[in-house]
């Protein structure tokens, strides 16, 4: 059984459309809702986690509801398309209303891109595993991935190319970088339209009869994997604690603490991201030798230090360009693990079950610490950003030494395998 890796390539457009948004949503909107529309830190935080919210309802309710959808596109296919243009039209309204200072505007088209996005995220994701037989999924999410990396570095290119720093006393114009990215959402889709005949795909997967048999099994979890179960999940809450609250502010610390006006920050970001998709094949190789856990390990090390580094930073320079790479090789390594951790520990009939616990426990972190940190920005001082991260960090790793299960090597035929991230 081999991988078509060319439909898994078109398959994948899906998921760059929504990583080049949720890039240009965690650079771009924050800066708008400090320097357009002067707001504290904790309510730009707060409304920063409101597509983490929503996506704690939406998510599971339209998966569920494209699995019971029947179409001539398919189950996931209307959604998609749907979601993608709604999103595409809205975002485009956002930097206008932020150009006027229409705060009740730009609020109420936030609100709809978010709710359009999360229209379609989760059958974006769905599609993946519906025309992929399971073995092969490994390797599949493997390039759906890599996609949505290509998504995000292209935002970055666009926010560097079409973001000018503005003329003193006047606010900077997002518009261009906006209209970009809703055009490569929509392109994205139009050629995930062309190419994927999902109903015909679908039929096409096998379905073994292990896992028809997994279906019926109703085994229960060991009382020890459980354990690990729930203190890997612990993890996953505090290093997306750690990390997000970085993302999240990390645009306005660089102009409040470093003075980068513009889309000066996006150079470093690029670099990287595309040191952690770089990263990615490495790691997978040290993974299979070493065991997930360690490099689990190894990635939250090298985040902690780095954090601690950039804290002690005087200025922007080369230097952070060095720490944001060590970063994303940090994220890297524990992307590529945890997630089959976790599915690890399920059955086979219960993997949509345990992945609903993961993005559950990844996407409370990433509500609570946008608000959390943004206290600590707005009445303690920026200088708190990077010891928040160093502190959730060091969380991550102590629950971490707790985990004693979902360390199991599975075969892989192929390098790429190595490449397993989540979505």
């Amino acid at each position: 059984m081999k991988l078509n890796y060319k439909r898994t390539f078109f398959v994948g457009f899906a998921f760059l459309s929504i990583c080049a948004f949720w890039q240009l949503y965690d650079s771009i909107i924050p800066l708008i809702l400090k320097n357009n529309f002067h707001l504290g830190e904790t309510v730009s935080g707060a409304i920063m986690a409101l597509d983490n919210v929503l996506a704690l309802f939406l998510l599971p309710l339209l998966g569920a509801l494209s699995d019971r959808t029947h179409t001539r596109l398919g189950r996931r296919m209307p959604f998609i398309v749907v979601g993608a243009l709604l999103s595409a039209v809205f975002a485009v309204i956002i930097p206008m209303a932020a150009a006027q200072q229409n705060f009740v505007l730009f609020f109420v088209a936030l609100g709809l891109v978010l709710l359009s996005m999360g229209l379609y995220r989760s059958p974006a994701v769905a599609l993946m595993p519906d025309l992929t037989p399971k073995p092969l999924r490994s390797r599949a999410n493997a390039v759906i991935n890599l996609m949505g990396a290509v998504g995000s570095v292209i935002t970055l290119l666009l926010v560097t190319l079409l973001v000018k720093e503005a003329p003193k006393g006047q606010l900077t114009d997002y518009r261009a970088v906006f209209a970009a990215v809703a055009g490569i959402m929509v392109l994205a889709v139009v050629i995930l339209l062309l190419t994927i005949r999902e109903n015909k795909m679908a039929a096409e997967v096998p379905v073994s009869q292990e896992e028809e048999e997994e279906v019926k099994s109703g085994v229960r979890m060991k009382k020890e994997v459980r354990r690990s179960l729930i203190f890997l999940l612990l993890s996953v809450f505090f290093w997306f604690a750690a990390y997000n609250a970085v993302t999240t502010a990390y645009t306005r610390y660089v102009e409040q603490v470093w003075g980068v006006t513009g889309g000066g920050f996006a150079g470093g970001l690029m670099v990287g991201t595309i040191a952690a998709v770089i990263s990615y094949l490495p790691i997978g190789i040290l993974s299979s030798r070493f065991g997930r856990r360690r490099l689990i390990q190894f990635g939250i090390i090298l985040m902690t230090v780095s954090y601690a580094a950039a804290f002690l930073l005087p200025a922007y320079n080369g230097w952070m360009y060095v720490l944001l790479v060590l970063i994303g090789i940090g994220w890297a390594s524990i992307n590529v693990n945890s997630y089959p951790m976790v599915v690890e520990m399920s059955h086979g009939a219960d993997t949509g079950r345990y992945t609903g616990l993961y993005y559950t426990f990844s996407m409370s972190a990433q509500i609570l610490t946008p608000v959390l940190s943004g206290l600590l920005l707005e009445h303690v001082g920026y200088f708190t950003l990077f010891p928040y991260a160093v502190f959730f960090s060091v969380l991550s790793f102590v629950t971490m030494l707790w985990v004693r299960h979902g360390d199991v090597k599975p075969e892989k035929k192929t390098a790429l395998e190595n490449f397993d991230v989540d979505d």
